[in-house]
């Protein structure tokens, strides 16, 4: 029989192993890079993506932040502008109040009282004056009680003294002027209109 050497084709099969394990090796290493570097790639697009979102709602919201403190200013604006026509509205209202309080004093006066002193706070009219008796007195407050624009009538003292040598009697009264008061069915709406044709 010849003998036959096997071990350089055993040698030889080992290596080939080897190479083929090296490049099983490498190929796979390869792939798990190319994985590794496809979903770090997906990832850093995403989170681009919604730093971008949320850079862009940022955004948004600070116009609306600012929306909204302009909208404040203006509600304040408002109030203070209903507060103005409020006073103004009032004042308008009660104008004529100082003109029409002198016109009814001088028409409810009776012979025999003289005025001294007319102080008004708000509605309500303090009057000092002088009467010839107390009836006259009397006659005057009944007089601001019958007027349409004047009302309670409070006499606060009488007294005894003497004015250039003639004994009188010095009052102090208070009355209350009456004011018109607002509907608030008519403040809310609109004039009403004329028939149409």
């Amino acid at each position: 029989m010849i003998p036959i050497n096997l071990l350089p084709h055993r040698a030889q099969r080992r290596a080939a192993a080897k190479r083929q394990f090296f490049v099983l090796a490498a190929m796979v290493f390869g792939l798990g890079v190319a994985i590794v570097a496809l979903v770090h790639t997906y990832f850093a697009g995403q989170i681009e993506y919604q730093v971008g979102r949320n850079q862009y709602l940022e955004g948004e919201i600070a116009v609306l932040d600012r929306q909204i403190d302009e909208i404040k200013k203006l509600k304040e604006q408002t109030q203070a502008l209903l507060e103005r026509k409020k006073v103004v509205e009032s004042l308008q209202s009660n104008r004529s109040e100082t003109v029409r309080l002198l016109d009814q004093l001088v028409r409810q006066l009776p012979d025999g009282v003289y005025l001294k002193t007319i102080k008004q706070t708000g509605p309500k009219v303090n009057v000092v004056g002088y009467a010839t008796s107390n009836a006259r007195v009397s006659t005057l407050m009944r007089n601001f009680e019958a007027s349409p624009f004047l009302e309670s009538p409070g006499l606060v003292e009488i007294r005894a003294v003497q004015v250039d040598k003639q004994n009188l009697n010095e009052f102090t009264l208070n009355v209350s002027l009456t004011r018109e008061k607002e509907d608030p069915a008519k403040a809310g709406k609109p004039a009403p209109k004329g028939p149409q044709s």
